[in-house]
């Protein structure tokens, strides 16, 4: 595995390595095969600029690596948001203030990052540019056949995982960050969303989005939003044993994968021993959502509204498994979507009731492992039947993996994706999250998880 941030950080204060000699390593590694599909575009020059720029040196980023989905406006640069509809888009006038405080913090951008398009799919699949495939940041390359890496925020995983850089920017709307992280063995931090501007960002929902990102620990993900909120997080000294932990049955467990559940029971088990107080809870509420997005979802409503004038003018340039999705927005009334504003809030009202005792809740991240990469391959016209149980398969999969993380998204709340997988296993991710504002507390019990989980 890749050294993580606060060890190269440590390193580098120390006088064991430099800025440029880190860099150096990041742009090798993102010139390797394992990185195909993962930049639109690599950096090199620029972030070899930005790494031995005067004064980096005393910034809390010092000049190391960070990638930038591709969704952010990067100065200069227009923001295809991973599609050919925005490709001759103007340039942006100045980064987006996420990448404002990372580059502020001495983050050196090595590169632009592949993304589903428009950020509107949970598998990763881009059709237009490539689709990087997944690399586990415990463990390595993943053996066999191309496996896909979860979205959105593909490339920005990826980047992560094989050591290309050392944060990843991405968003989550419902789950794209904890998603890819999962399926590459890395740390995802969805942020209360109200924490981190999305201003510069091309937005998927409104209600929903939040700028976040991965990294490879769980103490670079508290560095990572420290910089991207603008706020300290109040660490705790408390060990394990001190937090209050619950594990919701229901929709969280269901239809695990073997490996999946094996993984999650085996952590949920480690932690006991550890001395974790963690009870099984009963959340009946969150089977309430169905019905609630009965008329359809933010996502559906709030993107066609953004992308109506793009969809009359160019439609056919959209991958057609974006463009559908986009498109049942037309189809929900105004009344529809009102009504779905009062029943979000007041089943968060609910949600937020019956686990307020608790610090944090633990599921697995997603139930499934990374598919193959060839069993949802895009249709590319050869033959009919194929690419119709190829979309049948996708849609299958995508719904399967939003369904965990989609449920925090629609809490308003929180929540940190790590792995807990073992050696000679594909990756498994482990969920902590909680409702809005509980940040701190599910950094925290993320720390100590890992901490033991690292044993393992």
């Amino acid at each position: 595995m890749a050294k993580d941030l606060d060890s190269t950080l440590r390193l580098l204060h120390a006088g064991g390595t430099t800025a440029m000699a880190e860099m150096a390593r990041c742009i090798q590694r993102a010139l390797t095969p394992e990185c195909q599909h993962v930049f639109t575009p690599l950096l090199p020059e620029q972030a070899a600029r930005e790494a031995t720029n005067p004064g980096q040196a005393h910034r809390p980023l010092a000049g190391l690596a960070v990638s930038v989905k591709d969704l952010f406006d990067m100065q200069g640069m227009p923001t295809p948001a991973g599609s050919r509809v925005l490709a001759e888009a103007p340039p942006a006038a100045c980064d987006a203030l996420a990448v404002q405080r990372l580059r502020a913090a001495g983050g050196a951008v090595i590169g632009r990052t592949q993304m589903v398009e428009f950020a509107f799919s949970g598998v990763g699949i881009n059709p237009h540019h490539g689709t990087p495939a997944a690399f586990d940041g415990r463990f390595g390359a993943l053996p066999g056949a191309p496996r896909v890496p979860g979205g959105s925020s593909s490339g920005a995983a990826v980047s992560v995982a094989t050591g290309a850089a050392f944060i990843g920017l991405g968003s989550d709307t419902g789950g794209s960050i904890r998603i890819p992280a999962a399926l590459c063995g890395i740390v995802g931090f969805k942020n209360t969303a109200r924490l981190v501007p999305t201003a510069g960002a091309v937005p998927l929902s409104t209600t929903l989005d939040t700028a976040c990102a991965m990294t490879r620990s769980v103490r670079d993900a508290v560095l990572a939003h420290e910089i991207l909120a603008a706020r300290r997080v109040t660490r705790s000294p408390a060990p394990l044993s001190a937090w209050r932990l619950a594990v919701p049955g229901g929709v969280f467990l269901e239809g695990l994968e073997p490996p999946v559940r094996t993984a999650f029971e085996r952590s949920v088990e480690q932690l006991r021993r550890a001395g974790a107080r963690i009870v099984e809870i009963d959340l009946p509420e969150v089977a309430q959502l169905a019905g609630l997005q009965a008329t359809g979802g933010f996502a559906a409503a709030e993107s066609f509204a953004w992308h109506r004038q793009h969809l009359a003018r160019n439609g056919a340039a959209y991958d057609p498994r974006v463009r559908v999705r986009i498109e049942r927005g037309a189809r929900m009334s105004a009344a529809d979507y009102i009504d779905l504003l009062h029943a979000r809030t007041a089943w968060i009202a609910q949600i937020e009731t019956a686990i307020g005792d608790f610090d944090a809740l633990l599921s697995p991240t997603v139930p499934i492992l990374a598919p193959l990469l060839a069993s949802i391959a895009p249709a590319d016209g050869s033959d009919t039947q194929q690419d119709a149980a190829r979309d049948a398969e996708f849609q299958r999969v995508n719904a399967l993996l939003l369904r965990n993380p989609s449920i925090v998204n629609m809490l308003d709340g929180c929540a940190l994706s790590l792995p807990c997988h073992q050696a000679g296993e594909l990756p498994v991710g482990m969920m902590l999250w909680h409702a809005a504002l509980h940040d701190d507390a599910v950094l925290n019990v993320g720390l100590r998880v890992e901490e033991q989980l690292q044993k393992s």
